[in-house]
C-alpha cells in the first residue's frame, strides 16, 4: 500500500510506535521480538504478538480443548470447567493484570490462549500416565510447544515468536519465564484453576464454601468472586514498578495453602476423581496398541515416524491430540466387541 496512515507506512508500524510511548519499561515491545525460526514477511496490520494470538485460536489444538477435562472426568452438566474455558479465564486474568501493569496485552493473550494446547485427554491424569510410559517423558507444557512447532498446519508448525513459546513452556510452577508478560501468565494460571475448581467442586456437592479452611479464608475472601479480586489485585498492586510479577508474601503463602488444601480434598482424594482408575487403565491400553500398531494412527502421525521421529513420541502425539470423547470412541473401536450383522 502507497497510503500513508498519520505519518506511517502500515498499521503495525504505528501501533509498534503507539506500544514504544505508552507500554511500561518493562514490557516485551512487538517491533523488538527475537523473531521466529522462520522468518516471514511483516502484516501490515498486526504486530507480531497479536499474530500469533491470531494462529493460536484458530489451529486444531486450540478448538480440541472445550472437549478435554479440567479436573472433573466425564461430568455430567454443562457448567464445568473444561480445558478450554480454563485458557480462557487464564486468559481473562492475565489480561486484566497486564493492561494495569502496562505490558504487553497481545503477547500476554498469545501465551495464555496456548499455554494448555498440549494437555492430554483426562487432564494431568492422562499427563501421568505418558510421562511413565514415554522412555523419554511427557510433559504437557512442552508438548504444546511442540504443538505449535511441529504438529499443527501439517507439520509445519504455527511458526511463533520466541516471547511466546518461551512463555508457554515456562507457565508451570517450575518454570522461569522471560519476559514479564510470561510471568503474569504463570500466576494468573494458578489463580484461574484454584477459584474455578473450588466453584465445580462447590457445584458439584463435593465441599461447601464453610469446608474451605477459615484461615485462609480471612486471607483471600469469603467466597470465589472475593478471592480473585484479592489474589489479582495483590499481583498489581506488588509488581507496580517492579521488574517482576510478584504477590505479597501473605498472600503467596494462603494461595499456596489453599492450593494443597485442593489437592488433598479434590485433586486426589475427591469424589471428583473416581474414574480416575478407568481413564488411566484405557490411556495404557491405547499406548500399548497403537505402540504395536502404528499404522493404525491417522496419517499425520504416521508420517511423523516415517521421517524419522520415534514410534512412542508419535504415539504420545497422538494420543495426547485426542480428546476426552474421541479416545473413549478409539478405546470401544479397538477392544470392546460389537454384536454381528448381517
Amino acid at each position: 500500500m502507497n497510503t500513508k496512515i498519520n505519518g506511517y507506512n502500515t498499521i503495525r508500524e504505528m501501533l509498534e510506535d503507539e506500544e514504544r510511548s505508552y507500554l511500561s519499561p518493562f514490557a516485551a515491545l512487538s517491533a523488538e521480538s527475537r523473531g521466529r525460526k522462520r522468518e516471514e514477511k511483516q502484516d501490515e496490520v498486526r504486530p507480531v504478538f497479536q499474530r500469533d494470538r491470531d494462529r493460536i485460536v484458530h489451529c486444531k489444538s486450540f478448538r480440541r480443548m472445550k472437549h478435554k477435562t479440567q479436573v472433573f472426568l466425564a461430568p455430567e452438566g454443562d457448567h464445568y470447567r473444561t480445558r478450554l474455558t480454563h485458557t480462557l479465564e487464564v486468559s481473562q486474568i492475565a489480561r486484566t493484570i497486564a493492561k494495569a501493569l502496562r505490558m504487553n496485552e497481545s503477547l500476554t493473550e498469545a501465551i495464555a490462549l496456548g499455554h494448555d494446547l498440549g494437555h492430554t485427554p483426562y487432564g494431568h491424569s492422562g499427563e501421568a500416565v505418558l510421562n511413565r510410559l514415554c522412555s523419554t517423558g511427557f510433559i504437557h507444557s512442552e508438548q504444546s510447544v511442540r504443538i505449535c512447532e511441529v504438529l499443527e498446519k501439517g507439520g509445519k508448525g504455527l511458526n511463533l515468536t520466541a516471547e511466546v513459546l518461551d512463555g508457554i513452556r515456562n507457565h508451570r510452577t517450575s518454570g522461569h519465564p522471560a519476559t514479564r508478560e510470561g510471568q503474569i501468565v504463570r500466576l494468573s494460571d494458578k489463580i484461574a484453576y484454584l477459584n474455578h475448581d473450588i466453584d465445580d467442586a462447590i457445584r458439584a456437592g463435593l465441599l461447601t464454601e464453610e469446608d474451605l479452611p477459615h484461615s485462609y479464608r480471612e486471607i483471600l475472601g469469603f467466597n470465589v468472586h472475593d478471592r480473585l479480586s484479592t489474589l489479582i489485585n495483590d499481583v498489581i498492586y506488588n509488581s507496580i514498578g517492579s521488574s517482576e510479577i510478584i504477590m505479597s508474601p501473605d498472600i503467596e503463602e494462603a494461595m499456596q495453602a489453599l492450593r494443597g488444601w485442593m489437592f488433598k480434598h479434590v485433586y486426589i482424594g475427591g469424589k471428583a476423581k473416581e474414574e480416575e482408575t478407568k481413564a488411566v487403565k484405557m490411556i495404557e491400553m491405547l499406548f500399548d496398541f497403537y505402540m504395536k500398531n502404528p499404522d493404525a494412527m491417522t496419517h499425520e502421525y504416521t508420517e511423523l515416524i516415517d521421517s524419522g521421529e520415534t514410534r512412542e513420541r508419535a504415539v504420545c502425539d497422538y494420543i495426547s491430540g485426542m480428546t476426552d470423547n474421541y479416545a473413549v470412541e478409539k478405546f470401544q473401536e479397538i477392544f470392546v466387541p460389537v454384536g454381528w450383522k448381517y
